[in-house]
């Protein structure tokens, strides 16, 4: 099969989320386990193989077609929010008014084309750093 299906914890009471991925053929299961990752949750779930996918897990395609995910740094709680400043900032960020992007208006696919990791594997959107209260997301490489 091509998809893992993943519990991963956000920190949010409910407990873990479940979220199917396609990653089975970039990654093996034990490098799956354990690992920090960064989860887009605005997404409206979707049934993937008859399995509610509730995120989607974050990675970067390199232009050798590798795949990487996207981290956060070493001591970022579980389900901190990755703030963009400028576009989002440190203080006084609202919740947002829907737990999810509108899927008739296309967010997603609008924003997409503008993340890319920079020289130091650092993610942006727009050259603006994904970023944490322990600083950037990064690739590996």
């Amino acid at each position: 099969d091509a998809l893992y299906v993943e519990k991963i914890d956000l920190g949010e009471e409910g407990g873990p989320r479940t979220v199917v991925s396609g990653l089975v053929k970039h990654y093996p299961v034990e490098e799956m386990q354990n690992r920090r990752v960064l989860v887009v949750c605005n997404l409206k779930p979707a049934k993937m193989r008859g399995v509610e996918s509730q995120g989607m897990v974050l990675c970067g395609t390199g232009e050798d077609g590798k795949v990487e995910f996207i981290e956060p740094p070493e001591g970022v709680p579980n389900g901190e929010r990755v703030l963009f400043p400028g576009y989002t900032d440190v203080d006084g960020v609202p919740e947002p008014e829907s737990p999810f992007m509108p899927p008739k208006k296309k967010m997603w696919e609008a924003v997409q084309p503008d993340f890319a990791t920079d020289g130091a594997c650092v993610a942006k959107y727009k050259d603006v750093a994904f970023t944490t209260s322990k600083g950037p997301c990064k690739s590996k490489t």
